[in-house]
């Protein structure tokens, strides 16, 4: 687990430590240093711990003026036993609301597994969004490249009913990308869904 690294190739165009506007602005990264682990297993100092002992993230890209941010986790979504989503919410997505974002791209490629409980914070988080209209559209939350089976327990405690997932939102090819570019293309994805 410790060779997985959080997506590099965008930090020329944007680094959370340096953005005074996001919740790890300021953040001084040892990479010399494998402290954080999930079920024992070390992973790579460059992931960003929300409060969560299974799953940690990495801000990939924020975009203010277009209310974008694209986050990458990393471990297991533990809502059973760690509460994983009313960490994220509280302690990163109410701070990027805050600050104007109301499009979120999850990344979940390296999710590894998904243990529902309620679904309270996702329909807050949803409707946190809906109501910030941005660009004659509502905010959306879109979660890209999970593995097939996650999708499935997300949709198993009808998570689907507030993020958008699965068909076209599984995109290979992202990687390939520039951040702007991968935002106004999972935009367009949603538009089309919506309407």
């Amino acid at each position: 687990m410790h060779e997985i690294e959080p997506y590099y190739n965008w930090l020329n165009d944007y680094n959370p430590a340096e953005d005074v506007r996001s919740p790890f602005f300021g953040k001084e990264y040892n990479y010399d240093l494998y402290s954080e682990t999930i079920y024992g297993y070390y992973i790579d100092p460059a992931w960003d711990c929300m409060g969560s002992e299974t799953l940690y993230i990495k801000i990939l890209f924020a975009d203010y003026d277009n209310g974008y941010a694209v986050i990458e986790l990393i471990g297991e979504w533990n809502d059973t036993l760690h509460n994983d989503i009313m960490h994220l919410k509280r302690n990163i997505i109410e701070h990027l609301l805050s600050q104007g974002i109301s499009k979120f791209i999850l990344m979940g490629e390296s999710v590894f597994n998904f243990h529902g409980s309620g679904d309270e914070y996702y329909e807050e988080w949803f409707e946190d969004v809906e109501d910030t209209e941005q660009f004659d559209m509502p905010g959306w939350i879109a979660a890209v490249n999970f593995p097939d089976f996650v999708q499935q327990e997300l949709v198993n405690y009808n998570i689907d009913n507030y993020i958008n997932m699965g068909g076209t939102l599984d995109i290979g090819n992202w990687r390939t990308m520039r951040p702007k570019q991968f935002c106004n293309y999972v935009n367009d994805l949603i538009r089309k869904r919506l309407n």
